[in-house]
């Protein structure tokens, strides 16, 4: 869908306290990356995360959401009674329920007329959380909005280092948990508001989605466990991408060659390689951030879009193509104009 009167008014992004590089990871899983025969520097060397972020222990989603919500708030001075909905788009989660939108809702003091609620579509729900509350802001219902983001994979990634440790664990199974290995914390955050409460923000033009859910096996995940099929999951994405933005370039008049920057969704340096060569994107406009920050979920596209502005790489008017994709398969590819 396409928009006339939707603006990003303000975004956030925190970066969990704690560094865990993928040589601990490795020390760590010794014993059996020897016994299986598997060599010491693969999760590096395949996926090209030297490191990743971790909040200190006991840090629930709901915690870091709010911090990154709190900064959002405070840069936009937007007053909190003005919020008319909060979106949470976290794969991480506090409980089954209540949901992490109303916990951060309450964290906040929103007003009780601010309607919340969590969206949850593995690693594209920060794209879906967009669009959602433009299309509430387009109708007139409502003038600002909040989505909120907060990734923590310390008890996955902690989990998974035990399980992978059992004496019994074999080469395959090792294999289809390894894709956890890659995961990393961090919180984000964005106002979103009518263009003309917004004069110095940036235009939201719209969104367009396909999906692909005959391969909705290929990543299942809970609280401290994930397994996919790295492989298949890497070619049927990529077709999928690039029928997205096929759709994109008739639907927003997308020529590669006249955008500014890509934000695309961080995974890892084999996804990000890929789908660059694949669609014919111009590699030194693409702001990679995986390789100090692993796979965020759907943190991953609005913190590398605030790591771009923070590193002067956008400039105001710039078109800014976001490109998402989550287990699923769904694939979402927005544009903003800085």
């Amino acid at each position: 869908m396409l928009f006339e009167n939707v603006a990003v008014h303000s975004l956030a992004a925190v970066e969990a306290p704690n560094c865990l590089t993928s040589d601990e990871i490795s020390d760590r899983l010794a014993p059996t990356m020897d016994r299986l025969g598997i060599r010491k520097n693969l999760l590096e060397e395949l996926s090209g995360i030297g490191e990743r972020r971790v909040w200190d222990e006991g840090t629930q989603p709901s915690d870091a959401a709010t911090l990154a919500a709190e900064k959002v708030l405070d840069e936009s001075g937007v007053d909190r009674k003005d919020i008319g909905i909060i979106i949470n788009t976290s794969v991480s989660r506090d409980f089954l329920e209540p949901s992490t939108a109303c916990i951060v809702h309450g964290n906040l003091g929103l007003a009780a007329e601010c309607v919340n609620f969590d969206v949850g579509n593995a690693c594209l729900a920060f794209l879906n959380g967009m669009d959602i509350a433009a299309r509430m802001i387009e109708r007139g219902e409502i003038g600002y909005a909040l989505i909120v983001n907060g990734e923590t994979s310390g008890p996955i990634t902690e989990s998974t280092i035990s399980r992978l440790l059992q004496p019994e664990i074999t080469e395959m199974e090792f294999r289809s948990e390894f894709a956890s290995l890659t995961l990393g914390s961090g919180a984000a955050a964005m106002v979103m508001s009518r263009a003309d409460l917004a004069p110095e923000g940036h235009t939201y033009r719209g969104s367009i989605t396909r999906a692909a859910t005959e391969f909705s096996h290929l990543c299942r995940g809970n609280m401290d466990k994930m397994v996919t099929d790295t492989k298949t999951l890497l070619t049927e994405g990529l077709k999928l991408a690039t029928g997205t933005f096929g759709v994109a370039r008739k639907a927003m008049g997308w020529v590669a060659e006249e955008l500014d920057q890509f934000i695309i969704h961080q995974i890892s340096k084999v996804h990000t390689e890929a789908i660059v060569q694949l669609l014919g994107l111009d590699p030194t406009r693409v702001q990679r951030i995986y390789p100090n920050f692993g796979n965020i979920g759907p943190a991953s596209v609005p913190i590398a879009l605030a790591k771009a502005v923070e590193l002067g790489r956008v400039k105001r008017g710039d078109r800014i193509a976001l490109l998402g994709i989550g287990s699923g398969l769904n694939c979402s590819m927005a544009e903003v104009v800085w």
